[in-house]
């Protein structure tokens, strides 16, 4: 998977599309990432000591990683990602413009 955490996506399809946000975490083994800001889905949480109020919670939910594509560093638009050698260290790159992602 070339997405990794902390990476700046925007959404290509679904309820979110267009919308562009920093990955939160990847779930390799399900192909799916969680983008801060995108799916948000409200969970019911029972009163606990930590949240002694309960209620209703708003949080991100898993996307699929092919419903993303990284975000150009230099134009804000969607971008395939490359790898370059540079200096003996492998480098993802974008394909759209060849800026160096990492």
């Amino acid at each position: 998977m070339k997405i990794k955490k902390k990476d700046r996506v925007i959404v290509l399809a679904g309820k979110d599309k267009g919308k562009i946000g920093e990955v939160k975490a990847v779930l390799p083994s399900e192909n799916r990432v969680v983008v801060s800001g995108v799916n948000m889905v409200a969970r019911h949480t029972r009163p606990s000591q930590a949240n002694p109020q309960g209620g209703i919670v708003r949080r991100e939910a898993a996307i699929h990683a092919s419903n993303v594509a990284h975000v150009d560093p230099k134009g804000n638009k969607a971008t395939r990602v490359g790898y370059k050698i540079e200096k003996d260290r492998k480098v993802r790159v974008a394909r759209r413009s060849g800026e160096v992602i990492d």
